[in-house]
């Protein structure tokens, strides 16, 4: 059966197979993608066919992507999904003449199987199979199950195991036992170069295809993506690693990984939302409600319950905290509509109302120039934080901002370089205030030594969470949304 675009109804169904996996790949890395948008895909595949590669992508891409923002998830991986072999190998060989052909397997036949194999496939351009570097990728990752970094690793393995790690030191002893046997120096030139040309475009395939089968390995083990608390081994380790230890890598895989999270937090606003939509029951109300019946309990009454949370954040921007900071002010703009009010201040050796450009700046992955303007305001000087005169100044010119609908953070160490640290003003703000919370990313052990005020701070504290790490964070956020 053919389709009217000439396309066969065995391609349609391994690329509509395909593209299920490609929506399941999207969900779990924390693209919102619907029933209703996915049968959309579906049907412009259908119409338009596949044949035409940009026009493919693009359908794809209309019909799966709503915001701005999850285009970068989509580029990263469409291309693991739909690669179709695109470019092929090169046959070297072809360019011999019969003698230099006979002098290239008789140099070959000397080395070792593994090296010998390799070698073969990049000078002819008969690379391995698909089905059987699928079935090398599984093996590797099954080696690879608990590793924060999956896909880098796997890959190398996977290359190591064909000899890539020893392939440019092989290639340079065949060119030189060549040359002794004789052959054109441009045919060993052109050799080289093809060989060394195939060697990237299989680097390229296989990197393809550990990624393929690392993404959907993670898509199985989150269900569709969609479930609330789905686990990943690979983003439980390195969502539970602590902010100081990340690399710049571990860095921009949590940055992806923020999006995933929001999206849940949603999802529990949501349902706290819904629940709380009735209210607590209202004892005083109702017997007001019901004096004209005697007193007989016949309408009941209700507290309605505020349903969106007023934060006011008070967030220590010192060198140590900037990349919790960091991941805080992009939770904050990712959450936007999930809070009625959000402030936020910043203190160092003083305290200043956070330019809301730098917000912008910082989820438009913009770090850099985020943190340049945030050290424009607060100029870095060793041992120079200090909570206790920028308390002094939030009192002094921001304290009409809080009330008894406000939830107060504090997100810092509770060091102060042995300065006055004004637990008095935290005391009255605990006071005026709905809640009074802290996050801090230092464990409880550690409150006790130096120039810590943290157990102090922490009597007028209504909760304190040990936020080390983007896990506790979220958690964290996540009790804040309560209203």
């Amino acid at each position: 059966m053919v389709d009217f675009l000439g396309v066969s109804s065995h391609l349609l169904k391994i690329m509509d197979d395909r593209i299920t996996e490609f929506v399941r790949g999207l969900r779990t890395a924390g693209v919102r993608v619907s029933l209703a948008e996915g049968l959309d895909a579906f049907r412009a595949i259908q119409l338009l066919g596949v044949q035409d590669r940009v026009q493919f992508r693009e359908s794809l891409r209309t019909t799966l992507v709503k915001e701005e923002a999850d285009f970068d998830v989509f580029d990263r991986l469409f291309p693991l999904y739909f690669t179709g072999g695109d470019i092929p190998l090169q046959d070297a060989s072809a360019e011999l003449n019969d003698d230099e052909l006979n002098s290239l397997n008789e140099a070959l036949s000397g080395m070792d199987d593994q090296m010998k194999q390799l070698l073969e496939w990049l000078t002819s351009g008969d690379a391995p199979s698909a089905e059987e570097l699928e079935a090398l990728a599984q093996a590797m990752s099954e080696r690879r199950r608990d590793s924060s970094r999956k896909e880098m690793w796997v890959t190398r393995d996977m290359l190591n195991a064909l000899g890539f790690d020893k392939l440019e030191e092989t290639m340079m002893q065949l060119m030189q036992k060549l040359q002794e046997m004789g052959m054109r120096p441009e045919a060993i030139e052109q050799l080289l170069g093809i060989t060394r040309q195939n060697a990237e475009t299989m680097r390229d395939r296989i990197a393809e295809m550990v990624g393929l089968e690392v993404q959907r390995e993670r898509a199985e083990k989150s269900g569709n993506g969609l479930g609330e608390g789905a686990a990943d081994p690979f983003e439980d380790d390195i969502m539970n690693r602590p902010f100081d230890q990340l690399s710049e890598f571990d860095t921009d895989q949590l940055r992806t990984e923020v999006r995933r999270l929001v999206q849940q937090l949603r999802t529990r606003a949501a349902l706290r939302r819904k629940r709380d939509r009735v209210g607590k029951f209202d004892p005083k109300a109702t017997i007001r409600a019901n004096q004209r019946y005697g007193g007989v309990p016949i309408e009941l009454k209700f507290k309605q319950k505020k349903q969106k949370p007023s934060l006011i954040f008070l967030v220590d921007v010192s060198g140590s905290m900037e990349r919790i900071v960091e991941f805080l002010l992009r939770f904050m703009h990712q959450l936007d509509d999930q809070v009625g009010k959000v402030r936020i201040f910043t203190y160092y050796a003083d305290l200043q109302e956070l330019d809301p450009k730098i917000s912008e700046l910082v989820a438009r992955n913009e770090v850099v120039d985020a943190f340049y303007l945030l050290r424009r305001v607060h100029p870095y000087r060793p041992y120079s934080t200090d909570l206790g005169r920028g308390l002094q100044t939030f009192f002094d010119q921001h304290l009409f901002t809080v009330d008894q609908r406000s939830t107060v953070v504090f997100l810092g160490d509770g060091r102060n370089n042995y300065k006055n640290p004004r637990t008095d003003l935290v005391k009255e703000l605990q006071r005026r205030a709905k809640r009074l919370i802290w996050l801090n990313p230092e464990a409880q052990h550690k409150w006790r030594y130096d120039d810590s005020d943290m157990g102090q701070y922490a009597r007028w504290c209504d909760n304190v969470h040990i936020v080390q790490n983007l896990a506790q964070l979220s958690n964290a956020i996540d009790r804040l949304l309560v209203a």
